[in-house]
């Protein structure tokens, strides 16, 4: 199969006009009528990963955030941007984003965190909008299986999504039954998840005078970016298998969060 056929596939499910007017999802190196030796997925792109993909002989990176997010004036290697592209062009290796497209759309990234936590009857947050036949908007809300104390739903938290430390408010005093989300930087949503109902809102980054004026109101719990979003790949392997049986797909084993809890 082709580039091209790949890029086709991800954005029927994701189509680019779902992205964020600020971002720059689908394909940004690379010719569409390269024939894919093998796929490597991951969150973020860096030169370490283009070396894991030629290492693993991976011709098409495809990641959640975009590697090309400005644009380039030049190509000196003056930052790992630029030196990422450099390696992937000198060594045939083609790199596309599902980025925002991919947040927004049914089934995706959001979904893929309901999932993961075990939501039911998740609907997305916002009023939706449907393009090229998929329904897309930001965030979701969906409901737990059982109620659960806010302590105890910060634990699964930590669990689900293997993280060292959850930054939340004031411990919620009523049960955690209905959970707003979203992925990354979701913070903007707050106040739509508390007109949603939501007994707590999760999403992977939020400055610190958003957290003033909830308590007893909505329990905060920000996870991180990265963590809020790992299961991104997992996601787009799904959505290629499903679609080329037999496609040779790998999850990155390259760590790209660039930030350490110590």
């Amino acid at each position: 199969m082709k580039v091209k056929e790949i890029v086709r596939a991800l954005e029927l499910v994701a189509p680019l006009p779902l992205q964020e007017d600020y971002d720059n999802a689908g394909l940004q190196v690379g010719l569409t009528e390269a024939d894919v030796s093998g796929v490597l997925l991951c969150l973020d792109v860096t030169e370490a990963i283009v070396d894991e993909a030629v290492s693993k002989g991976c011709n098409l990176i495809v990641a959640h955030h975009p590697l090309i997010f400005r644009r380039l004036a030049h190509l000196t290697g003056d930052d790992y941007v630029q030196r990422t592209v450099v390696k992937a062009v000198k060594n045939d290796v083609a790199i596309m984003a599902m980025h925002t497209n991919l947040d927004n759309a049914r089934g995706g990234v959001n979904f893929k965190m309901a999932e993961k936590m075990h939501l039911e009857g998740v609907r997305f947050l916002l009023p939706t909008q449907t393009i090229d036949g998929v329904e897309g908007a930001s965030g979701v809300v969906g409901e737990l299986a059982e109620p659960m104390a806010a302590a105890d739903f910060i634990a699964m938290l930590k669990q689900v999504f293997r993280v060292e430390c959850v930054q939340a408010n004031a411990l919620l005093r009523r049960p955690v039954k209905t959970v707003a989300l979203c992925g990354g930087a979701g913070a903007f949503l707050l106040d739509d998840a508390i007109r949603a109902g939501a007994d707590a809102f999760v999403t992977g980054e939020m400055s610190y005078h958003q957290y003033f004026g909830h308590e007893g109101q909505v329990q905060i719990a920000v996870i991180g970016h990265y963590q809020s979003e790992q299961y991104t790949s997992e996601l787009l392997k799904e959505i290629l298998e499903e679609r080329f049986p037999g496609i040779d797909c790998h999850l990155a084993e390259t760590p790209t969060n660039p930030i350490v809890i110590f």
